[in-house]
């Protein structure tokens, strides 16, 4: 059996706990930078490997690396005669399973057979934010409760990693209107994917209108803004990397909302503070900008300017 998780975290707690099988980590983070249809592409790989070195500091090479290792063990999965997909509801996930379904839409299955365990809850733990936050005795008792993944599964997952691929934005949005119950979890999270795109009247998404209500009402630590921002927008599953990259973006000299005291070493000491400029103020306040057009940055297919 291999089972295929959607981090470290898990997966250790997996390799350590009574799970039969190996343990695939598949470490991506598609939310970031631009997708394609078929990632394993070489011009694929090296558009988001130059992106993520760019952004995030993730070394081209490593992670060119690792994607053609984990892309080899995936390939072998008909020597197993079960793979089980470890997920949870948030956008970071959702569209991890995505891609996983996509690609195995295209393959023989032959007689290997597919499993699903994606859950939005836990019994006990009262703000479940991820598999993560569950111990390795916890993750042994969901064995077994996982759902064979059907022709109805992958065809969902099919569409919506093609939908969140496409540079037409319109695409995006026609996800919102299909039925995509086979996966119960994928319309929130694309409804929270449709939140963090440009948006009138000020050109910014959820997560920098976040950052700025944020500041404005006296958080001002980079630290404090990464917690208080997942507990707000705990569906995108955003990790620490992308926040301080779009942290970064809002303090440009060209954007110029945020000013913070070093944004070059985030998250930095409790003298790292963040404060908003004139611009953001008024961003803030609901006061349209003529001439402010947000951001440059990928969302999957789309890219904005």
């Amino acid at each position: 059996m291999l089972h295929i998780v959607n981090g470290d975290s898990v997966g250790d707690k997996l390799r350590k706990g009574n799970i039969r099988g190996d343990v695939l980590v598949w470490r991506e983070v598609y939310p970031a930078g631009p997708t394609f249809v078929k990632m394993e592409e070489p011009g694929a790989r090296a558009a988001r490997a130059a992106y993520l070195e760019r952004t995030m500091g993730i070394p081209a090479d490593e992670y060119t690396a690792a994607c053609a290792s984990q892309e080899r063990t995936l390939q072998r999965f008909r020597q197993y005669d079960e793979v089980v997909l470890w997920f949870e509801h948030d956008l970071f996930d959702q569209l991890m399973l995505g891609y996983l379904l996509h690609w195995f839409s295209r393959q023989e299955l032959g007689d290997t057979k597919l499993n699903l365990l994606c859950i939005g809850a836990y019994p006990g733990v009262e703000r479940f934010r991820g598999l993560g936050q569950l111990t390795a005795a916890q993750l042994e008792s969901l064995v077994g409760t996982w759902k064979r993944i059907g022709q109805r599964e992958l065809e969902t997952g099919k569409r919506i990693w093609e939908a969140y691929a496409s540079p037409n934005v319109e695409d995006h949005a026609a996800m919102l209107r299909e039925d995509t119950s086979a996966l119960p979890f994928a319309q929130a999270a694309l409804d929270m994917h449709m939140s963090r795109l440009p948006a009138a009247p000020s050109g910014l998404g959820i997560v920098e209108q976040t950052v700025l209500e944020l500041v404005r009402d006296g958080t001002n630590t980079p630290l404090g803004l990464f917690k208080a921002v997942g507990e707000r927008l705990s569906l995108l599953g955003m990790g620490d990397l992308e926040f301080w990259y779009r942290l970064r973006q809002m303090a440009e000299p060209r954007v110029a909302l945020i000013e913070i005291r070093n944004p070059s070493a985030l998250p930095g000491d409790s003298e790292n503070v963040a404060a908003l400029t004139e611009m953001g103020r008024n961003v803030a306040a609901g006061v349209q900008i003529g001439h402010f057009k947000g951001m440059d940055e990928w969302y999957g297919g789309p890219a904005f300017a």
